[in-house]
């Protein structure tokens, strides 16, 4: 049977971007205007893989020299000729599918089959006939979905029906952020022969990770294709990276894998764009739903496995991963993130994205900015989910110019103030919980939580401290703001309206006279 192409993802407007609404893969190349990308962050860092993959594919540089003179319109222009060149791999719907496997249906088709067959009563039948069926967007795979199971309290929480544009930015999103768990089809055997159990759980996809999620960063230009362009690899810098062993690789849509093993699966684990489209999920739309299996499995960072978007320290038994953590905003991460700058920083992660690109960005005295962001969620038994606390992370700084920064060590200036609202932090934390302490109380919880009100007051005032630390009379100013800051976040937690509380906070006041006072100039080495 023919099936129709429909809806071209070059065409249609399906991505999210800021301010604007939805545009299509051609208008993005098309329209240097377009700020940034909307969304949520997942979205967001899906899309921009997607995004670089496509640039990777159409015009990747040789070299730092090669990459100066292709310029945001050379490489605009190179994007629009492969998109031309491969339009047909683009439809959403169609004999060739764009990032999904028509062959996952005959799977589901001989498992429904072999139930039918073993069903010894009408009900068994009706069961089997509803497992051939394609799963619901609500059933658990992205957080902004309802889940089939979950109690609806509210019309926000029932499943809705969802548009093609949704459905595309939806499998691009679950190509590298698929949840680990017992959601694909299991008691079948997949594309490779491998037979799965009824209880079979899948990893969760390569950009998530199997713990509580990772922070993702990539430098922000003042439009998206100054981004895409800042953020571009060179064959070079792809050649010196250990980890692809089979360099830039050949995106799925130019050749998509037939199973999970195939030569085709091997060579994306092994590549840069197995970063960037991971195929972690073998998925196809049908009748307003999804076939869902697992897909092409990748070894977790402990194994090898490292995207140039993560920032990691050490090696072996000492390498540790910047996890994503909802209660400290990804500002507060800048000082590890840039510790490359500074030839005194030891402790520092390094992102690779940030790494390789910031300096060659900084020469041509461009506007730019560290965006951070990703997805925080728990995982139990292997089966990963979002809870209570959990929640979408993100945050975009810009940092001085290059030309900005000649005559001062900003890079060290920001640390040591960073390094005093730390100290500043924990003042107010002592003081909350000697305040209770003093009245038989443990105190432990209201210090957290005067502690985290500081932290997102003093988030207000980030940027203005990214900037001002190129002038040390800007930043004594701003530490009268942090002070009041934590004055405020002491006296929203500690109240005095009897002569008891009086008391207790008279005598636990925070000593901010040292943070006012303290003037030292930052050790800068040669």
């Amino acid at each position: 049977m023919i099936v129709e192409n429909r809806f071209n993802l070059i065409d249609e407007p399906w991505i999210p971007i800021s301010d604007i609404g939805k545009v299509s893969l051609m208008q993005i190349f098309s329209k240097p205007s377009y700020r940034a990308l909307g969304g949520n962050p997942v979205q967001k860092i899906a899309i921009t893989k997607l995004l670089l993959a496509i640039v990777q594919a159409a015009c990747t540089p040789e070299d730092e020299y090669d990459w100066k003179a292709l310029g945001t319109d050379g490489m605009a222009k190179n994007c629009l000729n492969y998109l031309e060149k491969w339009h047909d791999s683009f439809w959403l719907y169609g004999e060739q599918p764009f990032l999904q496997m028509p062959a996952v249906v005959n799977l589901i088709d001989v498992r429904t089959e072999k139930r039918k067959a073993k069903a010894k009563n009408n009900t068994e039948k009706l069961k089997a006939d509803k497992s051939g069926k394609p799963k619901p967007f609500g059933a658990g795979f992205y957080p902004d979905l309802p889940s089939e199971n979950n109690t609806m309290l509210s019309h926000t929480l029932f499943e809705r029906e969802l548009s093609d544009a949704e459905k595309a930015v939806f499998i691009v999103a679950l190509m590298n952020f698929a949840f680990g768990g017992k959601r694909v089809e299991a008691d079948l055997v997949n594309l490779s022969g491998q037979v799965y159990g009824g209880l079979y759980s899948a990893k969760s996809s390569p950009s998530l990770g199997n713990y509580v999620g990772y922070l993702h960063s990539y430098l922000m230009g003042e439009n998206l294709l100054t981004s895409l362009w800042l953020n571009l690899l060179t064959n070079e810098q792809i050649a010196e990276n250990k980890y692809w062993k089979n360099s830039l690789g050949v995106p799925p849509w130019e050749a998509m894998p037939t199973t999970e093993n195939c030569v085709i699966a091997q060579t994306l684990k092994t590549s840069y764009m197995g970063c960037l489209v991971a195929m972690s999920r073998f998925v196809f739309l049908k009748e307003n739903g999804i076939y869902y299996l697992d897909g092409i499995q990748y070894p977790s960072h402990k194994e090898g496995w490292r995207e140039p978007s993560i920032a990691m320290s050490g090696a072996g038994k000492d390498l540790k991963v910047l996890w994503l953590n909802p209660d400290k905003r990804p500002w507060r991460e800048l000082t590890s993130l840039l510790s490359f700058i500074s030839s005194s920083s030891q402790n520092g992660f390094d992102c690779q994205q940030i790494n390789l690109c910031l300096f060659r960005a900084r020469k041509k005295n461009l506007k730019i900015g560290i965006w951070s962001g990703g997805l925080k969620v728990r995982g139990s038994s292997g089966d990963q989910s979002v809870k209570q606390d959990d929640d979408f992370v993100e945050s975009c700084y810009y940092l001085p110019s290059n030309k900005e920064q000649e005559d001062k060590p900003w890079f060290e200036y920001f640390k040591l103030e960073m390094g005093e609202l730390e100290q500043l932090s924990k003042i107010v934390y002592s003081a909350t919980r000697a305040y209770f302490k003093s009245q038989k109380a443990t105190g432990e919880n209201e210090a957290k939580m005067a502690s985290g009100l500081f932290w997102r007051l003093a988030e207000r005032k980030s940027q203005e401290l990214i900037y001002a630390c190129k002038e040390e009379d800007k930043t004594q100013e701003l530490r009268k703001t942090f002070a009041q800051f934590a004055s405020t976040a002491y006296n929203t937690h500690c109240p005095n309206n009897t002569a008891r509380q009086l008391n207790a906070w008279a005598e636990n006041l925070p000593n901010l006279s040292k943070y006012l006072k303290d003037t030292k100039q930052p050790e800068v080495k040669a």
